[in-house]
């Protein structure tokens, strides 16, 4: 597993900066939305429901908002249908980019992402030229103060974790796609605090940008981050 460990070289996590709760709260639903529509409204039952249910109630997402988005999902509520869609880009000084959306109107995301790109110094790709540098894994956010850390890592490992990195007193604990829900569970039996787990794309390789070219970067993920369909943004850096 290469490059980095925590979600800030990762992905740039939705929701942190919004000013809004209505906003978080909107941004978190479709997630539900999608993962109640694809494998049922149940969290015991339906994995992916259950890690999106977790990361709403991190910002204190209201119960009715989340039984309201997956009621939508499984279809007692009307709405259009949700897609989930991973656009690749380029920013500012060629970092790779995939930008995860869940959309009810292809035409009118992908019209805004463009629109934003070409205003802050980036361009859309085609199919295959930003993923070519990702693979998609799972990565479970533990907390290492319930554990001694050698410990944890042991722990991890015996799990079926595929690497363990540690960073800002966060263990990041990496997994097949197939695997997460079996290491979350097991850690979770042996007492680790989880704070997160997700499905992820992570850099095969890795750049640097200059301080210029950094700011311009930040700028675009502020714009995009606004985007009311844009679920997650993904880079090389």
């Amino acid at each position: 597993m290469s490059g980095h460990s925590h979600f800030a070289g990762i992905k740039h996590k939705k929701g942190i900066n919004d000013a809004k709760r209505a906003k978080i709260f909107t941004k978190f639903a479709k997630p539900i939305a999608i993962a109640a529509q694809e494998g049922g409204g149940n969290p015991d039952t339906n994995f992916k429901l259950r890690m999106a249910i977790d990361k709403a109630r991190q910002f204190n997402m209201p119960k009715e908002n989340i039984e309201r988005a997956i009621k939508r999902g499984t279809g007692e509520l009307k709405g259009e249908t949700l897609q989930e869609i991973v656009y690749e880009a380029k920013g500012p000084g060629n970092v790779l980019m995939l930008i995860s959306a869940t959309t009810d109107n292809r035409n009118r995301t992908v019209s805004e992402i463009k629109s934003i790109l070409a205003k802050l110094g980036g361009k859309m790709g085609e199919a295959g030229s930003s993923m070519w540098n990702f693979e998609q894994a799972g990565i479970i956010l533990a907390d290492p103060e319930t554990q001694a850390l050698d410990e944890l890592e042991l722990m991890a490992i015996d799990s079926g974790a595929k690497d363990i990195k540690t960073e800002e007193n966060i263990v990041s604990v990496f997994t097949e796609m197939r695997d997460l829900q079996k290491v979350k569970n097991k850690l979770e039996e042996k007492k680790v605090k989880v704070l997160e787990a997700s499905l992820v794309f992570i850099p095969k390789s890795t750049i640097k940008l200059d301080e210029n070219a950094k700011a311009s970067y930040e700028k675009l993920l502020e714009a995009l981050d606004d985007q009311d369909d844009v679920n997650e943004i993904y880079d090389n850096l």
